[in-house]
């Protein structure tokens, strides 16, 4: 395989159907969008493999919907990894990449060895929906539960979705031979397409803390159908899932050639930031004057910083908030 094969899969996920059974499902590959989301921060370890995850996760259920502006995903807990949150912006015209970033916000201090998943505690994994002006946002959450994000992302879709819905996921660093180390991730989602009538929580929920469960939402063929399509996923290595020397098509054929996959156009993915100075004095503009001279610094300047890709803003105080005392200038 030459490297301009491999690059072509890198930061793209692949829509496919298995026309056997009435499942789709996305493969997703992450190379250079998740080397610009990491190195904006210098994460330890555990949190680095949240913030992977859950980007790749965004990534997946991102282009999986019919978005129009904005997905988000977000997880907070009360143990050292507080918040760990991604946003997927939808392509602005076809041909154009969809756009992810994200962050992570921890204690360093209280940070443990071992499973990162574990450094989250207790807590939740939340859905958010925006889809442009004129429209209401919606929020879905379900408790933290199922021992990695991929898990807790399945059981949010079977419980607030009634969508039964598998992830495989790999992510770590990787090196090619005479190229530096970097970030990989690659992942398969796997999703029933919807019934036309589900069950509610109280019908008997079999999953973690009583929350739904795929065989819960399925019986018959379609639930014979799930069950072998996982079956053969759960066969996928880790290899396989990150590239780049098996192609998303090659894997695809490999695990569900009697399922008769048939794919459609990849969707490229990269880093992108939606920040600007615009939109930090418009979150701003809730404040008095006193509030503005309590956040402006011994160089009299109001500054602000982007979480997710680091941009460094500075205003003059003069500019802000509902009293402010003068016109913006370009200089924000």
């Amino acid at each position: 395989m030459t490297t301009t094969t491999q690059i072509a899969w890198d930061d793209t996920v692949l829509p496919f159907q298995l026309d056997r059974s009435d499942i789709r499902g996305r493969v997703a590959r992450l190379d250079g969008v998740l080397e610009q989301v990491l190195r904006q921060h210098d994460y330890p370890p555990q949190i680095e493999a949240l913030v992977a995850e859950t980007a790749l996760l965004c990534a997946l259920i991102g282009q999986a919907i019919k978005l129009r502006w904005k997905l988000s995903l977000q997880v907070r807990g009360d143990g050292p990894a507080r918040l760990i949150a991604a946003d997927y912006y939808a392509p602005g015209a076809d041909g154009t990449p969809g756009r992810i970033r994200a962050y992570a916000s921890y204690d360093a201090e209280r940070l443990q060895g071992g499973d990162p998943f574990l450094q989250i505690g207790q807590g939740y994994f939340a859905v958010l929906l925006d889809q442009g002006d004129g429209t209401q946002p919606y929020q879905g959450i379900t408790p933290l539960a199922g021992g990695s994000l991929s898990a807790c992302a399945g059981t949010y879709f079977a419980q607030s979705e009634q969508l039964p819905t598998r992830f495989a996921m790999a992510y770590g660093r990787a090196q090619e031979p005479g190229a530096e180390e970097r970030w990989r991730a690659g992942g398969v989602m796997l999703q029933h397409m919807p019934k036309a009538s589900t069950p509610s929580s109280d019908d008997g929920a079999t999953g973690t803390e009583g929350l739904l469960a795929p065989e819960d939402i399925l019986d018959g063929d379609e639930a014979e159908d799930w069950t072998r399509a996982n079956l053969l996923l759960d066969t996928v290595e880790q290899t396989e899932l990150v590239g780049p020397h098996v192609q998303p098509t090659e894997l695809l054929v490999r695990l569900f050639h009697e399922e008769s996959p048939r794919v459609f156009d990849p969707q490229p993915v990269a880093f992108g930031c939606s920040c600007s100075a615009d939109k930090v004095r418009q979150s701003l503009s809730i404040y008095s004057a006193r509030d503005i001279a309590h956040m402006t610094t011994d160089r009299d300047v109001v500054t602000a910083d982007c979480q997710f890709c680091g941009a460094h803003y500075e205003f003059d105080p003069r500019t802000l908030g509902f009293e402010a005392e003068i016109a913006p200038d370009d200089r924000g």
